[in-house]
């Protein structure tokens, strides 16, 4: 490792040996990649040199270490907050978001209050490479809060009538949401969208659990690895649409889960064996949607934000008070799944069965607000 202290000094030999080509190119050291991502943190060295930094590390594929290094970074400048209660959900959606189905995952969040259990998500306004819907756009649309504090979130899980909330990047990273524009410009994903849904803003007294989605085969294991060294106590990684924490409605689909830090295991899950029987992958979007443009960019057509969002809040509050569709369905199969991990029903089909009942009872969307 480069002993230094400057970080300009330090960015400068990093790059001189992860930016050398696909045959050259040598990886650094945990610490390395730790405080070279703390120094673009702190702003400390040049915009050019931490867009180098990024995709130079993804165009040689970022190791374990490096990976891990890059959330230390980010956990270092993340505010955490231990909520008054013993366990808490953590979903982590893609903070890019969704342009190709309305989000359901939103409303994951007072359905799971509603059965004991608490719960948070997290995301940002607008961030690359899809630019899509995210949480922040439903919940902002169905009139939840989404620019609280650390504490206040943590404060909301607590209460009773509640155990729920939204914590924005911003809120409880800063330095990390200012680097929006950056990753931006770098148009392609970068080690930021891998490591930033585990930077772990409020923990449980006692445990914390995460869930997150995935698409391309290897993530599994690589953010099962990341979850552990972040110390989420379980997590559950599900093959979701669009890289979501919702599996297709269609068809059979892979997950992964470990519990107490142990090593990940496989399971299949089949919407059918929950009783779902839909045609469709997921909740499409209405066929008056409105859609907008981006210059420039290889998808020529992407959703309306706002429309799409206030849809997508107009379909998951309907859900919540018990109509039947892909969005009720959508959160029978993902509440089911959380369920049976943590272990409060026995089976999937026994938590899928608790599910439905809880939004029958249109007792969860009294929690929105």
């Amino acid at each position: 490792m480069t002993q230094t202290h400057d970080p300009k000094l330090l960015m400068r030999s990093i790059i001189q040996r992860i930016a050398t080509g696909p045959e050259l190119s040598k990886d650094i050291t945990l610490e390395e990649a730790r405080a070279g991502m703390r120094a673009i943190l702190d702003g400390a060295v040049d915009p050019v040199q931490a867009g180098i930094f990024l995709i130079a590390l993804r165009m040689k594929r970022e190791t374990d270490d490096e990976m891990k290094g890059v959330l230390d970074a980010i956990r270092e400048a993340t505010g955490h907050v231990v909520a008054e209660v013993d366990e808490v959900v953590d979903i982590a959606d893609p903070y890019d978001g969704y342009n190709r189905c309305l989000p359901a995952a939103p409303f994951l969040m007072p359905l799971l209050a509603e059965c004991g259990v608490a719960s948070i998500s997290h995301g940002a306004h607008a961030v690359g490479p899809k630019f899509g819907v995210t949480h922040r756009h439903v919940l902002e649309a169905a009139g939840v809060p989404v620019d609280l504090t650390p504490v206040e979130v943590a404060e909301r899980l607590a209460e009773p009538e509640l155990g729920w909330g939204y914590i924005d990047q911003r809120a409880f990273c800063a330095p990390l949401h200012n680097l929006v524009e950056l990753r931006a410009t770098i148009v392609k994903r970068q080690v930021i969208t891998t490591t930033e849904v585990l930077a772990r803003p409020i923990h449980g007294r006692r445990h914390t659990h995460l869930v997150t989605g995935y698409v391309h085969k290897p993530y599994p294991r690589i953010y099962a690895m990341l979850a552990r060294h972040a110390g989420f106590d379980s997590a559950l990684l599900i093959r979701g649409v669009e890289g979501g924490v919702i599996p297709s409605l269609r068809q059979q689909g892979v997950c992964f889960s470990y519990q107490h830090h142990s090593e990940e295991q496989s399971f299949e899950i089949d919407p059918t064996a929950l009783g779902i029987e839909q045609t469709v992958r997921s909740v499409p979007l209405p066929e008056d949607l409105p859609q907008t443009t981006r210059p420039g960019d290889e998808i020529a057509v992407a959703v309306d934000v706002e429309a799409t969002a206030q849809a997508a809040a107009e379909a998951g509050l309907a859900a919540l008070a018990g109509a039947k569709g892909p969005t009720y369905d959508s959160l029978v199969c993902t509440g089911a799944l959380i369920l049976w991990h943590l272990g409060r029903e026995r089976s999937l089909e026994v938590a899928a069965d608790r599910i439905r009942d809880v939004l029958d009872s249109g007792r969860a969307a009294r929690r929105v607000r």
